[in-house]
């Protein structure tokens, strides 16, 4: 199983801190002598950094790589694995505070760019086979709990309802797996909710969707529910916390996700299974 995506990010924050003290160490310089070298008032910003405890800012790996006489080339290595690192988490605020149309806009990119798309869900139902109903119904939500002032969810749910426009366009693949559960939580009003069940129907015969549904009776010694989290390709990774979200696009990390991923494929069932559990949650709303 993968690891929390909290500890993901942090693991990735200490291991550039930890390759920025050995750089300081192989300098022969002391934290208190970087910092005076770096114009930082005493030593606790270099240990906070190195501890993993302070983000590390890209002038921050500059100023440390030019005080410690780092290379040029590996300079813009550390660079890029910070840029790496800086962008790992996003917290819903920020993700939301121009609005949530913009929010929409800023992740569509990746939708449009992959080509296989893997998405699981134990809470919710995806949001690319979501309908307008259900959709207005969890953005309505998530302006309320997140403060959010810019009214414009009739505009987030206009931009997310077109991205849907990749599951009939070009060649890609989409694989979608929900726990059973997800198709009988009353997360919208009765009739929303049957309209969203009656939905997944509709996608499921679409030719580039696959769609699997983990029965609440499945074997789940291997395949244990998790956090939601979509695949694009095998570049990268996003996870849905409860207050933000986090990208992950190192191999390894991504390499665990496909492989959790795959775990719950063996644990669903598709086609005609998968319609009847549907069936019964819709039966189940009369």
């Amino acid at each position: 199983m993968p690891s929390s995506s909290s500890s993901s990010a942090q693991r990735a924050r200490q291991a550039l801190a930890d390759q920025l003290r050995e750089i300081r160490q192989s300098a022969g310089l002391t934290a208190k002598e970087l910092a005076r070298r770096a114009g930082w008032h005493g030593n606790s910003k270099v240990s906070k950094i190195e501890h993993g405890t302070r983000p590390v800012s890209a002038e921050d790996v500059r100023t440390w790589c030019r005080v410690c006489g780092v290379s040029e080339r590996r300079t813009e290595e550390l660079l890029a694995e910070q840029r790496s690192v800086a962008g790992m988490w996003t917290s819903y605020q920020r993700l939301n505070r121009a609005g949530l149309r913009q929010a929409q806009q800023s992740v569509r990119p990746i939708y449009e760019q992959a080509t296989l798309i893997r998405s699981y869900q134990s809470r919710t139902f995806p949001g690319l086979i979501q309908t307008a109903a259900f959709l207005t119904t969890t953005l309505e939500q998530v302006r309320l709990r997140q403060g959010v002032h810019i009214d414009d969810v009739a505009a987030a749910v206009a931009e997310r309802v077109d991205r849907q426009r990749i599951l009939r366009e070009g060649q890609r693949r989409f694989v979608f797996i929900l726990e059973e559960a997800v198709l009988r939580y009353r997360l919208t009003g009765p009739a929303a909710h049957a309209e969203q069940l009656g939905h997944l129907l509709e996608v499921m015969e679409l030719p580039a969707v696959s769609l699997g549904i983990v029965p609440l009776d499945a074997d789940r010694i291997q395949a244990r529910p998790t956090e939601g989290f979509v695949i694009f390709d095998d570049e990268q990774v996003s996870v849905e916390l409860v207050s933000g979200y986090l990208k992950l696009t190192q191999p390894k990390e991504v390499e665990a996700y496909v492989r959790q991923f795959s775990t719950s494929v063996k644990a669903a069932v598709f086609g005609r299974r998968a319609r009847a559990l549907i069936a019964d949650a819709l039966a189940a709303l009369a």
